[in-house]
């Protein structure tokens, strides 16, 4: 390969590392030519599948930050597919590949900037894909609020009958409070009782 088609493969790769939703590596020996391409037709748009050299890939992934993450997987054959539509997908994609042609090895990768192992890879196939999950969280969201309408809804009701409520219990309690004497009243009534019983006594028997 010449030096300026070396530098333009490398170019390429950084972009694709840069501009992927993640980067999943494999080991792709054993694999005819009519099965790479029926990979690819299994990642229906969600992943390119790209052959890839180790040399100008390690170079690659440096520019773009993933060195790190991706360095010690570029052994052997090596051929990544750069996830650009849904990850979940792309992983369920690759894994049900695998499980009908076990000549393809996933050796792990880097999804969202988070290094993966193969298991963690397998894992993410188990998820439900992304436009399901945001079906599941509308429907969450749409629930909670429903409920939260119905109870706003009930709250003049039931505001109307705790004043009710209270308004009968003021009405039954009123006239209980008027009837009762109060304790300067019960005093006053005694006082003049004992005034007169008094003046009474006081007065001169002569006098008629």
């Amino acid at each position: 390969m010449a030096n300026a088609e070396k530098v333009a493969a490398v170019a390429e790769l950084t972009e694709r590392f840069q501009t992927s939703n993640g980067a999943v590596l494999a080991n792709y020996r054993g694999l005819t030519v009519a099965q790479l391409a029926e990979l690819r037709r299994a990642l229906n748009g969600h992943a390119n599948f790209a052959v890839v050299k180790n040399t100008l890939t390690k170079i690659a992934a440096s520019e773009a930050g993933v060195a790190d993450q991706l360095g010690d997987l570029l052994t052997g054959p090596s051929a990544i597919a750069f996830v650009k539509g849904d990850v979940v997908e792309a992983a369920k994609g690759l894994r049900e590949f695998a499980k009908a042609n076990p000549a393809l090895e996933i050796k792990g990768g880097i999804i969202d900037g988070k290094a993966m192992t193969p298991a963690e890879i397998d894992r993410l196939a188990d998820l439900e894909p992304r436009d399901v999950l945001l079906a599941m969280l509308a429907g969450a969201m749409k629930a909670s609020m429903a409920r939260a309408a119905s109870t706003m809804a009930a709250l003049p009701t039931q505001m109307a009958r705790l004043a009710g409520a209270l308004e009968a219990k003021r009405a039954a309690e009123a006239p209980a409070a008027e009837t009762a004497p109060t304790e300067t009243e019960d005093s006053q009534t005694n006082e003049d009782a004992a005034a007169d019983a008094d003046a009474q006594a006081t007065e001169d028997p002569t006098e008629d």
